[in-house]
């Protein structure tokens, strides 16, 4: 893909009442059982200011979105009738919207291969934009460089508006307001020829589709005589199959192998400049470098890589197209948790250490150290308050008792024969 984000704001940004150029609009209404309720044409710049900035939003939503993303590049084809498309397109340009005849034609074409249930309004515009020379740092110059002549055509849904209560000023009184036919946003739109690399490019159609609606296939090959390319949301959904099916039955691990893919792919597009460089092409080396760090065996990462291949073929997805931002979200939030975790571990881990160097370090105050069949008594001399630590042999503590001997209170250790005592580390006479 050769159009890039900069061409198709440089279009749009000159949409405005001062700086839009349109010559000409012709429009045909279509009903819900394809038959034309009305047909018009007339110069733009004579409308009054509320339907010029009406229309004037409308054309300026076919160039929206993203490259390769909702807004595509067609490829006109080397067919005859492709070829045919070609010319008819170029003429119905040339006649700057003039020709009764080749409007008619357009619109019958797109009757006949727009496939929506409702009414819709086609309009048509036409304009002549001299494109100015830029220097190096894209600072614009005076003086023209070419002339960029082109067709926009936008596909608006007409519905009835939403029921409700109004106030009538005459009657002075309330009641149900009346129900008026609106023309809405495009749900679909071309630009022929498409404005890419600041030129026109004869051979290209750019192509709006809203989101969430289908490409209509039929009109891309019968009308504009392009090869059919897939959504971004269909080339989500492919992309996700794929991986999928490479792990077979394995689910859980597919499920979080494709997460961790939505985060390289996410950080491999945010060190792109997608305004000045066309979007990134997803073709087979860079799904191996996206699977790179990702734990998974290599016969599934080869699948992956084949599949990709396979289903893509010579059209490779944008790769911005292929990521699902709640995926992205879901993987950054796995991967903080799980540093988190790992921190606490550690932390966890230290403490532990430090406290076994201090158990170690520390001295033990005011204890009887026993020996095999020996009881230990110490007090400490120095301090009358000081707590009396005594270690004694199993079943030797049930028989210490406290008695008050001439006033004084006294613990009573019954000593044994051959059983010896230390007091602070020194032998007490027994």
């Amino acid at each position: 893909m050769n159009m890039t984000k900069r061409d198709i704001l440089e279009l749009r940004r000159r949409l405005t009442k001062k700086g839009c150029s349109f010559t000409r609009m012709s429009g045909c209404y279509v009903g819900g059982t394809k038959n034309i309720v009305t047909k018009f044409s007339q110069p733009f710049l004579d409308l009054e200011d509320d339907e010029f900035f009406k229309y004037l939003e409308i054309a300026k939503k076919v160039l929206s979105g993203t490259p390769g993303g909702n807004l595509l590049e067609l490829s006109i084809g080397t067919t005859e009738s492709a070829v045919e498309s070609q010319q008819f397109l170029f003429a119905l340009k040339e006649s700057k919207l003039k020709n009764d005849g080749l409007l008619d034609r357009l619109y019958e074409q797109i009757i006949d291969h727009y496939d929506t249930p409702g009414n819709y309004l086609i309009l048509v515009f036409h304009d002549i934009y001299d494109v100015p020379v830029r220097a190096q740092d894209q600072a614009k110059l005076d003086e023209s460089e070419e002339v960029y002549e082109y067709l926009l055509c936008a596909l608006c849904p007409v519905e009835l508006s939403k029921p409700g209560i109004g106030y009538y000023e005459e009657d002075n009184c309330f009641g149900p307001r009346v129900r008026d036919w609106v023309v809405g946003l495009p749900e679909l739109g071309f630009v022929y020829p498409a404005f890419i690399q600041r030129s026109a490019d004869t051979n290209a159609v750019m192509y709006y589709v809203k989101t969430g609606k289908p490409s209509q296939p039929m009109l891309i090959q019968q009308v504009l005589g392009c090869g059919i390319q897939r959504t971004a949301s269909e080339e989500k959904s492919a992309f996700q199959d794929i991986v999928m099916q490479a792990f077979g039955t394995e689910k859980e691990q597919a499920e979080n192998a494709f997460v961790q893919i939505q985060k390289n792919l996410s950080e491999l597009v945010a060190t792109r400049d997608e305004e000045s460089l066309p979007p990134l092409e997803m073709r087979a080396e860079t799904v191996q470098d996206v699977l790179a760090d990702i734990p998974m065996p290599d016969t599934v990462k080869e699948q992956i890589t084949q599949s990709f291949s396979d289903t893509f073929g010579v059209l490779p997805p944008c790769a911005q197209n292929l990521i699902d931002n709640k995926l992205v979200a879901i993987g950054i939030q796995r991967e903080q948790t799980l540093a988190l975790t790992n921190k606490i571990e550690t932390l966890e881990q230290q403490l532990a250490e430090q406290a076994a160097e201090q158990a170690d370090t520390q001295a033990p105050a005011d204890e009887i150290q026993p020996d095999s069949d020996t009881a230990d008594i110490s007090d400490d001399a120095t301090d009358t308050s000081a707590e009396i630590v005594l270690q004694v042999p199993a079943g030797k503590a049930e028989r210490i008792q406290a008695q008050v001997i001439n006033g004084q209170k006294c613990l009573v250790i019954p000593v044994e024969d051959g059983e010896a005592a230390r007091i602070n580390g020194v032998a007490a006479p027994l």
